[in-house]
């Protein structure tokens, strides 16, 4: 295993519906060979030993996707869930949401807590699965909390900075991620971790998301192993990030 991986993940999975048009096959289709997709990288992410792997899975804005889309996106994720829990238990994962869950059917939001609960103990990798997320709604929500814990008198106005804000954001205890990959060939952030990814190195991969292998990841963590992340510094002599001279 290489030292240089990155420790959090994040991937825009992209191209399911141009997938299954390309070969003349309902959309939903191509989200089911997606759902294969994502076995496969977490078993790549346990192989290559990420601890934290965020998946974009359904945004705010897909809800204005058709209504037979959208609810067979909702039955494949509670299949997905039950398909894979034996997964869960024995590499002892532990499943987060992040989104605004008040959006989800009732039906789907009662599958996800408990499985949350159920492997909320659990010290293995964390699969954080985005659902009816959007990063600038997540950033609103956020602003929305400092300013009735400012009205309330909870929060001084000059207490107000960067870490006010990261920990009123959804998952405050999980670390920015490292790599972004987004696939299908699309270069765009597309609204997902607009303040977690400030530093984040991103890996466009051509391939359409239901393509996805484990090849195609090990392919991203070596793209992100060979770069100097410097984090508005200066990298030395030896490859060492160093910070900017005043």
């Amino acid at each position: 295993m290489n030292e240089n991986y990155p420790k959090h993940v994040a991937v825009i999975m992209d191209g399911n519906g141009r997938w299954a048009k390309t070969r003349g096959l309902p959309r939903i289709q191509g989200h089911k060979a997606g759902a294969e997709s994502v076995r496969r990288l977490l078993r790549g992410a346990r192989k290559f030993g990420i601890r934290w792997l965020t998946l974009y899975a359904f945004s705010i804005e897909n809800w204005s996707r058709p209504e037979a889309e959208v609810s067979g996106l909702m039955r494949l994720l509670t299949t997905f869930l039950a398909q894979n829990r034996n997964v869960l238990d024995e590499e002892q994962i532990r499943l987060r949401i992040s989104g605004r869950r008040s959006d989800l059917p009732p039906n789907v939001e009662a599958a996800l807590a408990k499985t949350e609960a159920e492997t909320a103990a659990y010290t293995g990798p964390q699969l954080i699965i985005c659902l009816s997320y959007g990063g600038r709604t997540e950033i609103a929500q956020a602003a929305r909390r400092i300013a009735e814990d400012v009205k309330n008198g909870i929060l001084a106005p000059e207490q107000v900075d960067e870490a006010a804000i990261a920990a009123r954001l959804y998952l405050p205890d999980v670390p920015d991620p490292d790599l972004i990959i987004r696939t299908s060939g699309e270069q765009r952030i597309s609204n997902f971790l607009l303040w977690q990814c400030a530093y984040s190195e991103f890996v466009f991969l051509p391939e359409p998301w239901p393509e996805f292998t484990e090849d195609s990841l090990q392919r991203a963590l070596d793209i992100f192993a060979s770069r100097n992340r410097r984090f508005g510094g200066i990298v030395d002599s030896h490859g060492s990030s160093a910070q900017p001279a005043t």
